[in-house]
């Protein structure tokens, strides 16, 4: 199992429910979260062999900013 981490802009509960269906999609991912709290809304997914590319690029056609944290 690997852990992306990515800095967001998604700031709410209601942004998190937009992008939910997204992340639950793909089967590569076995959990994700939204750390709302911290200044950079970072998003935490666990996955199997899941390019953090496709990540941002699913984030970014839903209109978030999303990337990588290194």
């Amino acid at each position: 199992m690997d852990i992306l981490v990515f800095v967001t802009n998604v700031v709410n509960k209601q942004a998190v429910r937009r992008v939910q269906p997204l992340l639950t999609a793909i089967p590569a991912i076995a959990d994700w979260n939204f750390d709302l709290d911290d200044c950079d809304h970072i998003l935490r997914i666990v996955s199997n062999d899941l390019p953090a590319r496709e990540v941002e690029s699913l984030l970014q056609t839903a209109g978030f900013d999303c990337r990588e944290l290194e």
